[in-house]
Formats: C-alpha cells, structure tokens, sequence
C-alpha cells in the first residue's frame, strides 16, 4: 500500500470513528420509542395488578360480573398514562388502578359530593373509609392523588387538559338523581387532553324508560348517556357488551339494589336475584375531539 493509501484509509477511520461517537450521543426517535415501550414493559401488568395481594378476597368474588381487565383493556388504558377515576366509592377499581399506574403512569380520584343533604352524609362516611384505605398502605396507595367533583366543579388537583382518561363506574344515575350530570360531564371534557377519552360503565335500563324511572330504579338506557355525552362536546367512539347481562330483566322490586352485591331487599327473592347476578350494563367509549 502507498503512502497516500495509508492517509486516505486512516483518514476514512478517523472520520468513521467521530461519526460513530456523535452517533452513540443522540437519541433518535427510534430510540426514544423503545425506551418509552421499556418502561411501559417493566410496570406492572393488569393480570398482576388484578391479582394483587391490595384486593379482598370480597373483591375479586365480583370479577365474574364486573370483569375488569376486560373493561380496562376496552378503555385503552395503558400503565403510563394519567387518569382519573371518579366517584371511587370504597375503591374496587381503585384497587387495580392504583398498582398499574404506579410506577409509569398517575392516578387521580375525585371523591363525588352530592348537593342532595340525604345522599351527603351517607358518602362523607365512605369517603373518609376510602381515605384511610389508602393511608394505610402507601406502598400501594401513596402516590394516588384526591380530589373532589361537587356540582360539576372538580378541585384538589389541576384538572385543565391534563387527562389521558377520566373513567367511571356505575355512577351515573346518582348524578342523574342529584340534576349534576351535565354539569359533571363538562368538567370531565374540560379535564381531558385533547384526544383524551372518557370510560363509562352504567346500569342499563330497556329503551324508553323516563328519566323517573331511571332515578328509581337505578339503570339508565344507552341512549340518554349518549346523547347527554354528545351534548357535553364528546363524540361516541366504541360500545361493548363485555358488562351485559340478558338474565337481568332491570325489573326489580327495589331496583338495581335488589341484585347483589347490595340485596337491598333481604332474603325476600334472594336466590333469584343471586341466580341473575349483578346487573346488564352498558360500557362506553367517548373520545374529546
């Protein structure tokens, strides 16, 4: 090899090197993508979240009628985004949500304050039972956020654009009975990201029902969620029946309460209502545009 060989073939390596360090200093968005899938991979999966010790064995008896990985999975949630859950109640999916968003992602609770006095006391008792649940295991609990939602006006947190997904479960006919639903679904819209999507799950009541028989009965059609959704500025973006019911004909003495887990009517009719299990319910997908 001649003398100019050698400088031309040194100088190729020399300038290959700088190009492979310069290189090995940038992340590409290749790179970023993979990392981000990384840390989605590592956090917990919803079978393990679902599955936890955090969960009562009470608990997991009502996967059966409630199937939450189903439910979830159909949400679109992922381990990495921010959601917020609404009126938790004694907390049965805050059980599953607060383990999987753990790590990745964030997971917000606005506790629901009726405007009706009846209905007042009845949920500050559960809220303060909610609150002590999560105090007592911050391993599980301690980076959950809560907040309030009274009169369509959520507080404790900010709340602006800041939501992946804002879910809720089996709550709709309380606002409904406390004349807030509108309201309510505006402050979820306001709360999501553009693109962001509210999760619905409801007691379902036949077509046609009036609105007296949904406060009374407890189950709510499809059509009136859809329509006061849309209203709100949402758009229907998927419907399921992974919550259906057919042996639940929502003709009930007391209403969805007649049906377990509540047995609102004792031992009266109690094998029947266990033989039908929890209640037909609509599961919803609203996205805001």
């Amino acid at each position: 090899m001649t003398i100019a060989s050698r400088h031309r073939s040194r100088s190729i390596a020399a300038a290959a090197t700088l190009i492979a360090v310069a290189l090995a200093g940038c992340t590409t968005p290749s790179q970023t993508v993979s990392q981000a899938a990384s840390s989605a991979a590592s956090a917990p999966s919803l079978d393990t979240a679902i599955s936890g010790p955090q969960r009562a064995d009470k608990a997991r008896a009502r996967d059966v009628y409630r199937h939450p990985k189903e439910t979830l999975q159909f949400f679109g949630l992922s381990p990495t985004q921010t959601v917020l859950e609404i009126a938790p109640g004694g907390g049965w999916y805050t059980d599953i949500l607060a383990p999987y968003l753990r790590d990745g992602g964030h997971l917000y609770e606005a506790q629901y304050r009726s405007t009706l006095p009846e209905l007042d006391n009845d949920e500050r008792a559960t809220d303060a039972s909610f609150l002590r649940k999560l105090a007592a295991a911050p391993d599980t609990y301690g980076k959950v956020t809560v907040g309030t939602l009274r009169a369509g006006e959520l507080s404790g947190f900010d709340t602006h654009e800041r939501f992946d997904r804002v879910l809720t479960f089996r709550n709709v006919h309380n606002w409904i009975n406390d004349g807030q639903l509108d309201a309510n679904l505006r402050a979820f819209h306001a709360a999501l990201k553009p693109r962001g999507e509210l999760g619905v799950e409801e007691h379902r009541a036949r077509p046609g029902a009036s609105v007296q028989q949904m406060i009374e009965s407890g189950y709510v059609t499809e059509a009136f969620v859809i329509e006061h959704a849309q209203a709100a500025g949402f758009v229907l973006a998927a419907r399921s029946e992974i919550n259906a019911n057919p042996r639940d004909t929502t003709n009930h003495a007391r209403g969805v309460w007649s049906l377990p887990p509540t047995y609102k009517g004792g031992d009266a009719d109690r094998a029947t209502y266990a033989a039908i299990g929890e209640s037909d319910r609509m599961t919803l997908r609203f996205v805001k545009p």
